[in-house]
């Protein structure tokens, strides 16, 4: 009976040895496949938190113009002429308007 040699055993001498076990070596490939290649990798992860970064700001901005259009609305509706003559320096046929710009 003759012994047979594996042709492969110096390249798995190589190899240190908690690589040789199986379920390190299929943890290893399980993480580098989820960090890099999966349809949720960190990379991806990272711009779509980006993207909430920045809508959640034009939340806030937006929120305040709603609240600034608001505050308009009550001035408009609780004295319409005087909204227009600031707004729109609307006047009457006998009076002149002046406008003064602050710089």
């Amino acid at each position: 009976m003759a012994l047979r040699v594996n042709p492969f055993q110096p390249l798995i001498d190589a190899v240190p040895k908690p690589f040789r076990n199986v379920y390190i070596l299929v943890s290893v490939c399980f993480f580098v496949w989820m960090l890099l290649f999966d349809k949720h990798d960190v990379l991806t992860q990272f711009s779509l938190q980006g993207a909430i970064n920045k809508l959640e700001e034009d939340k806030v901005f937006y929120q305040e113009k709603i609240e600034d259009t608001r505050q308009d609305q009550a001035d408009l509706e609780q004295n319409a002429e005087k909204y227009a003559r600031e707004r729109y320096y609307m006047s009457r046929s006998d009076e002149d308007v002046y406008i003064i710009e602050k710089k």
